[in-house]
C-alpha cells in the first residue's frame, strides 16, 4: 500500500513538472512568433515610407526644375523688355540662339555650363546645361521612377526659346498696302516636347 502511494505521488509530481516545463516554455514560443510578426510589419512598414519619401523627393525635384524654367521665361521676357526700351526690337530673333542663363543675375547651382552637341552621359543628373548645338536648355532628372522618356528615349528634359509672329493689322486700304509686316506676339521659354513626369499614379 505504501509502495502504491508512493507510486502515485511520483506520477503526480512528474505530471506537474511536465505542466510546469510547458508553462514556462510557451511564452518562449509565443515571444519569438511575436517578434516574427513585429519585423515582418517593420519591413512592410519601411518599404512603404521609403517608397513615399522617394515619390516626393522626385515631386520636389520636378518642382525645383520647373521654378528655374519659370525664372527663365521671366529673364526672357526682361531682355525683349530692353530691346523696346532702346529701339532694337527688331534683335528680339537672337534670343533663340543666347543662353538663357546669362539674362540671370544668379545662375543655378546645379548648372554645369555649356557643351557642344550634348549627350546624356555629359550631364550629372540633377543638373541643367545648355547645349551651343541646338540653343536648347537641357535638364538630365536624378530621379526618374515617374518620368516616361520622351520620343528620343532619354530621360531628359529639353528647352528652347520660341518666338511667334502674327501679321499686323492694316492701318490703310489692302489696294495701297504694302506687304504685311509681323510682329512679335509672344516670347516663349518651353520644352521641346511635352514631358511626363509624374503624371502616372503613384506607386
Amino acid at each position: 500500500m505504501k509502495n502504491r502511494t508512493s507510486k502515485i505521488r511520483t506520477e503526480e509530481e512528474c505530471c506537474l513538472k511536465h505542466r510546469a516545463e510547458g508553462f514556462a516554455q510557451s511564452p518562449k514560443g509565443f515571444t519569438l512568433i511575436e517578434l516574427l510578426v513585429a519585423i515582418i510589419i517593420v519591413v512592410i512598414l519601411t518599404s512603404v515610407l521609403l517608397t513615399r519619401v522617394w515619390f516626393y523627393q522626385e515631386q520636389a525635384e520636378k518642382a525645383a526644375m520647373e521654378q528655374v524654367a519659370s525664372a527663365l521665361q521671366s529673364s526672357l521676357v526682361m531682355q525683349y523688355g530692353q530691346l523696346l526700351t532702346t529701339g532694337m526690337e527688331a534683335d528680339a530673333k537672337m534670343l533663340v540662339t543666347e543662353n538663357p542663363v546669362s539674362w540671370l543675375m544668379q545662375r543655378p547651382h546645379n548648372y554645369s555650363g555649356e557643351f557642344q552637341d550634348i549627350n546624356l552621359a555629359a550631364i550629372v543628373p540633377g543638373n541643367w546645361a545648355y547645349d551651343l548645338g541646338t540653343h536648347e536648355m537641357v535638364y538630365v532628372p536624378y530621379r526618374t521612377d515617374y518620368f516616361i522618356p520622351g520620343k528620343d528615349g532619354k530621360k531628359w528634359v529639353r528647352y528652347r526659346v520660341r518666338l511667334e509672329y502674327a501679321a499686323a493689322r492694316r492701318t490703310v486700304p489692302k489696294a495701297d498696302a504694302r506687304k504685311d509686316s509681323m510682329v512679335l506676339t509672344s516670347l516663349l521659354f518651353e520644352p521641346v516636347e511635352p514631358y511626363h513626369w509624374l503624371i502616372r499614379e503613384e506607386k
